[in-house]
């Protein structure tokens, strides 16, 4: 493969994930604010109304707060989910060139590696916008003093009152969280995949590419069964992540100190149960989600190829 082909076929994948992550947030961010507030909510320090369920939180926040509440972090969500799943096909598929040398295919173990590796740079890309998307999600009109305005004044104001420092809260089970959970999903859809590909070719009597012998129903199918893995297995993290990056108290004091502090905190008082709040609303949101960026993602990148061969 020459230089220039290389460089096309990164930035193929690179367009084709920003875009299915720019239509996965617009769909599904109300039950991302509703997942969020679960996370924090361990019954000693949050500030937060208590919901009953998802069904409920939705209603709750929809009555109280508007469509507003329900798009709280909004900006920063699209920002991030755009920049992100940008940033990890473009690093994945660049991982993926390197490990493959003479083309061969790759094992489970690269597909694992070149997740991992595209999970942990992304991480370090663009958790300041995962902080403050959080902290807007947080903010509810009877429940903060002094709320931020928007995206703009929450990092002016997270700058000026704790640092540059406060932008990389979370940033440690952040990375578990990318390195594993995307490691994870990765891994599954791609054998997921080549296992459909290989029954499908095998009922087939032409010779035929992957991109023809799958379609959007496999792609939905694909997507949201590894999605589903990777939620079970790295759903902790993520409840972790939450609680490090919730706003200080008002004299300044961190809620949580660290990572160890929230995991000793939580297995406490509220057990195994406390690092799976919230998971019926990141299941209800990321498994459709995961259906719809792998199905344009896909798409989107068939249509590349496509336009490239014929340019």
């Amino acid at each position: 493969m020459s230089a220039l082909k290389s460089v096309n076929w990164q930035w193929e994948n690179a367009t084709a994930g920003a875009l299915a992550g720019l239509a996965t947030v617009s769909f599904s961010h109300p039950l991302d604010v509703v997942r969020t507030r679960f996370q924090v909510s361990d019954g000693r320090t949050s500030n937060l109304p208590s919901y009953k369920n998802t069904h409920q939180a939705v209603w709750t926040i929809a009555r109280t707060e508007g469509l507003r509440g329900l798009y709280a972090g909004f900006y920063p969500a699209v920002l991030g989910s755009t920049i992100s799943w940008g940033l990890y096909f473009f690093f994945y598929s660049k991982a993926k060139q390197r490990y493959s040398k003479g083309g061969q295919e790759l094992t489970p173990g690269l597909h694992l590696a070149s997740a991992a590796e595209a999970g942990a740079l992304v991480c370090c890309c663009t958790n300041p916008l995962w902080l403050v998307k959080t902290r807007l999600q947080l903010q509810t009109p009877l429940h903060q003093a002094h709320p931020y305005t928007g995206f703009h004044d929450a990092v002016k104001t997270i700058l000026k009152e704790e640092g540059w420092s406060a932008l990389y809260k979370g940033i440690v089970p952040g990375l578990f969280l990318q390195v594993t959970h995307g490691a994870i999903q990765f891994t599954a859809y791609e054998e997921l995949r080549k296992v459909v590909v290989g029954f499908r070719s095998t009922e087939s009597e032409e010779e035929l590419s992957a991109a023809e012998l799958l379609n959007t129903i496999d792609y939905a199918t694909l997507g949201a069964s590894s999605k589903l893995t990777a939620i079970l297995l790295t759903y902790p993290f993520q409840v972790i992540r939450s609680r490090l990056q919730q706003r200080p108290s008002k004299d300044g004091i961190p809620i949580y100190m660290d990572s160890w502090h929230v995991v000793k905190e939580t297995a406490r008082f509220e057990g195994l149960r406390g690092f799976y709040k919230g998971i019926t609303a990141n299941m209800l949101k990321n498994i459709p989600a995961a259906s719809i960026t792998f199905i344009v993602y896909e798409n989107v990148l068939n249509m590349l190829k496509f336009t490239r061969r014929n340019d």
